[in-house]
């Protein structure tokens, strides 16, 4: 596999109008975290008995670690299928892998009632080791751990060109190490995510009769896995074209139009796999039922409008098409995960619920957050690949 692919900083001022803008959504988020753990959580969302998770679990955990997945599936390309010629890929996708890890992990601390116990899971694992929760929080923790290493000779690289001599040394060897465990990195880079995804889906299944049959079937672990990897490939694929115009870098087109068709393919395997799954257990007649049925008919339109895109080699190769049926895909995979944890779920005629204003704001604020950080790490320190241009932002 080719590892000589040339990374360099984007350069340029950081405080930009966009970055102006998206700062005071962190900074609302931010009003609303510390009211939060002020008042409590009933004083800044609809969380109830009924649902005790909302959108701060289904959105910014459950699916913000799908869009997280970038890095595992073009992981999967470059060191299992051995596809070198993604590897120009592999280090934006860690960066926003660990971003969306990263922010997970600080959803779920605002979402925890005590979270100041948080600090027990680890240290007490044995108390919990029948809920497949406790291996959902060892292996996001654990895996936040290994991205930070994957990504590190960036930072390396950067620090290694410092005039102090230190941190020039401190570098080197942290390249050194890097290069040395490199193997072993990897490795578990590929298997904790395997871990959780799949786990994600394994939670709903104890929710039993509450979770709509469309979406209740034994297969959740593998359909979880199978749709991080959907999303994933998406997000690699807009990546690169918002990368390249905002930062002004080349264009890969070429290579995302060979990804485009290798997220085709995972596409079409997951839909069909869907239906015949839905089939068999004689729950196509839902499809018309109610609105749940519709919420399933969406899910699975928009699938097939992603795969529909990627299908055409004409369109692989038009950058509009490649950005496009990237959205759609990682729509289609957003709208899955939101019907398993929410839609989906019914716990009662009793029980409803509606995110309140401040759980959207703190969301809001984490998501303006993640991109604040992406834009400031790939400013200064070589990620996105390619020679230094200059930028073409507003």
């Amino acid at each position: 596999m080719s590892h000589d692919t040339v990374h360099s900083p984007v350069g340029g001022s950081l405080w930009t109008r966009p970055v102006r803008i998206l700062l005071v959504f962190v900074a609302l988020g931010a009003i609303m975290t510390v009211w939060r753990f002020a008042a409590g959580l009933g004083a800044v969302s609809n969380l109830n008995d009924g649902y005790p998770w909302g959108v701060w679990i289904a959105f910014d955990v459950v699916t913000g670690t799908a869009l997280g997945c970038g890095g595992y599936a073009v992981a999967l390309l470059v060191y299992i299928l051995n596809k070198g010629e993604y590897h120009p890929l592999v280090r934006p996708a860690i960066l926003t892998s660990l971003l969306g890890y990263g922010l997970a992990v600080l959803a779920v601390t605002i979402d925890l009632g005590r979270p100041w116990s948080l600090w027990k899971v680890p240290v007490f694992f044995w108390r919990w080791t029948g809920s497949p929760q406790l291996e959902v929080a060892l292996c996001v923790a654990a895996y936040v751990a290994v991205l930070l290493v994957e990504l590190s000779p960036a930072f390396f690289e950067k620090w290694s060109q410092s005039p102090d001599t230190g941190l020039g040394r401190f570098a080197e060897k942290g390249l050194r190490f890097v290069t040395r465990w490199q193997v072993w990195i990897i490795a578990l880079g590929l298997l904790l995510p395997t871990m959780h995804q799949s786990s994600l889906g394994t939670m709903m299944l104890l929710t039993g009769p509450k979770l709509d049959p469309l979406w209740f079937t034994p297969w959740l672990p593998f359909l979880f896995l199978v749709n991080c990897v959907i999303i994933g490939y998406g997000v690699v694929v807009l990546e690169g074209h918002l990368a390249s115009s905002a930062f002004g870098r080349p264009r890969e087109t070429e290579m995302l139009g060979r990804l485009a068709r290798v997220v085709m393919w995972v596409a079409w395997f997951f839909f069909a796999f869907r239906l015949i799954d839905v089939g068999l257990r004689g729950q196509l007649g839902r499809v018309f039922a109610d609105l749940r049925g519709f919420a399933f008919l969406v899910e699975m339109l928009l699938l097939a409008g992603g795969a529909l895109i990627f299908t055409s080699e004409t369109r692989r190769r038009d950058p509009g098409q490649q950005f496009l049926g990237g959205m759609v895909l990682i729509t289609a995979g957003v709208v899955y995960r939101f019907n398993v944890y929410l839609v989906g779920f019914a716990p009662g005629d009793e029980w409803s619920y509606f995110p309140a204003v401040p759980e959207l704001l703190i969301t809001f604020g984490i998501v303006a957050l993640e991109v604040v950080l992406y834009v400031a790490a790939v400013t200064v320190f070589p990620i996105l690949a390619g020679p230094r241009e200059e930028p073409a932002r507003a």
